[in-house]
């Protein structure tokens, strides 16, 4: 059965007319209440003034008023902790960063129950988290495909959950990725000109603008759409070409938006694949005429698709501080780019 306390909170001078507001306010930064749990709270009957239950977060509190917050303290989670080594970028009381490698589900699914890195979170983490919406577990705020490489960030705390969790939601994240894809991206391609969604940027920074949503044969993919489905724009740059002719690329792909295998369906739209792709990719091959045998083998044999989260940014949830991580490409992406560089085109970005 889970266990109890009780917090006691004053409210201090000139307070939002609003219970939950209030509370947000003046409840000690060491509680670790965020809003969203004062909200859930307040829903489940936890919070009282001079012994009387507090049923809506509209509720008008004045100065002085004293407001008794019981808090169900966080119970263990049902997910097994397993002791999987982590690459951890970055650490403290409040989150934690990972180097994500390929092959590794983030989250416990059906076919996939264990071994995953929220598996491997609980069993580094241990007692350090505090419990995320009444749960000790870590907070995951966005994903990473199985197959892609990289930064991935995961909350403590249910105060570092919201706090990331919101700047999500308003795009103020900075993800950078890199992907070995077909074909070089060009302003002067005149295949791209005119073709829907697509538009390029000074800098020659292609823009990929489209609604995505649910593939209608397959419920497992993304599909790119212009109607229904949900707002999502991705902008891609050239690093390095690679042929010669130059007919495959390493490209640095940043985010306006999250949604699932959003760069993956966005680069695929534009003509632009990533190599190793098995869903989007297609059957797509390297020209002959542009590279050695050994080149042509490494694209052929990639396991997976060439994507990896080089970059993560964020304000801290509790400092309010700007950090920011980098991630080197994986062995297997920097083995398939020297394959590929050795017939490297002399043309740079």
């Amino acid at each position: 059965m889970s266990s109890t306390r009780l917090l006691h909170v004053v409210i201090a001078a000139d307070p939002p007319s609003r219970l939950d507001k209030a509370l947000a306010r003046d409840v000690p930064e060491e509680a670790a209440l965020s809003r969203t749990r004062l909200s859930r709270m307040i829903a489940d009957g936890q919070i009282r003034r001079r012994g009387v239950v507090l049923e809506s977060p509209k509720t008008s509190v004045v100065e002085g008023d004293e407001i008794e917050l019981e808090i169900i303290e966080a119970e263990e989670s049902d997910i097994v902790a397993q002791n999987i080594p982590l690459d951890v970028v970055f650490e403290d009381n409040d989150l934690i960063v990972i180097n994500k490698p390929a092959g590794m589900v983030v989250h416990p699914a059906p076919g996939s129950p264990d071994g995953t890195l929220v598996n491997a979170l609980l069993a580094h983490c241990g007692n350090t988290l505090s419990g995320i919406g009444g749960e000790k577990r870590p907070g995951i705020v966005h994903r990473l495909d199985k197959d892609t490489s990289g930064l991935i960030v995961s909350a403590k705390t249910d105060r570092a959950h919201h706090g990331l969790a919101e700047q999500f939601e308003k795009h103020s994240i900075n993800r950078h990725y890199r992907a070995v894809v077909y074909g070089v991206p060009d302003a002067a391609d005149p295949r791209l000109r005119g073709q829907r969604g697509i538009s390029f940027e000074t800098g020659n920074i292609l823009k990929v603008t489209t609604q995505l949503g649910r593939h209608k044969a397959d419920r497992q993919k993304q599909a790119v759409m212009f109607s229904g489905g949900r707002h999502a724009v991705t902008r891609c740059r050239v690093v390095d070409a690679f042929g010669n002719p130059a007919v495959a690329a390493l490209v640095d792909c940043w985010l306006e938006t999250g949604r699932t295998h959003q760069i993956r369906v966005h680069l695929t739209h534009a003509g632009h694949a990533l190599i190793g792709d098995p869903v989007y990719g297609g059957h797509r091959k390297l020209a002959k005429k542009s590279f050695p045998v050994s080149a042509m083998e490494a694209a052929a044999r990639f396991p997976r698709q060439a994507l990896h989260a080089a970059t993560l940014g964020f304000e801290h949830p509790a400092t309010g501080e700007w950090i920011e991580f980098s991630a080197e490409l994986p062995d297997d992406m920097q083995r398939l780019v020297d394959a590929l560089g050795q017939a490297q085109s002399t043309t740079k970005t």
